[in-house]
């Protein structure tokens, strides 16, 4: 059994509390989207810049979500069916697309957080050249590369289904905002 997660006191220095905004993005036939909301926490860190790559890959870690990376987005759209993922922004802006061409396009600087559930489409529509984020999933999951195409379905409807929801918050551990939003 594990215990509740206190985050080091550490980062409550680096943290701020974000303003958090959701986001349903339905199944358009090509992408499965999902049930469980899109969330954005806007001005979550402090910092940029490689302090906030350092940062990201420390808090993801402590709340068990692994495989950290530190990346661009892919200028296509794409959706994992085994995984979560969230991207912290370490850098630069962005205009990142959610839920295929007839979803939302939303801007997202340096500090932000995107917590994507599987299933959801996203792309990246264009960036600043400093454009920065460091990727990760619960429990340090494997990720696939689905990018809507025929004959994807119903594999990834079934890994969709099958996948438990994390046990922690990306950034703010046992207590965060996540768990709530993803009951």
């Amino acid at each position: 059994m594990k215990t509740a997660l206190k985050l080091p006191p550490a980062f409550a220095e680096v943290l701020n509390y974000p303003h958090v905004e959701t986001f349903i993005l339905h199944d358009d036939g090509r992408f499965p989207n999902s049930r469980l909301p899109l969330i954005i926490y806007r001005n979550a860190l402090k910092q940029t810049g490689v302090e906030a790559e350092n940062v990201f890959k420390k808090l993801f870690s402590a709340s068990d979500w692994g495989n950290n990376w530190v990346a661009n987005v892919y200028d296509f759209h794409h959706y994992h069916s085994t995984t979560h993922e969230v991207l912290g922004v370490s850098g630069g802006e962005a205009s990142l697309q959610f839920g295929g061409d007839n979803g939302i396009a939303e801007r997202i600087s340096a500090g932000d957080v995107i917590i994507i559930a599987a299933g959801v489409a996203h792309k990246n529509n264009g960036c600043t050249q400093d454009f920065a984020v460091v990727g990760g999933y619960p429990e340090g999951r494997d990720w696939d590369l689905n990018k809507g195409l025929p004959g994807e379905r119903p594999k990834v409807d079934e890994n969709i289904a099958n996948l438990p929801p994390p046990e922690f918050d990306p950034v703010y551990g046992a207590e965060g905002p996540l768990l709530d939003y993803w009951k």
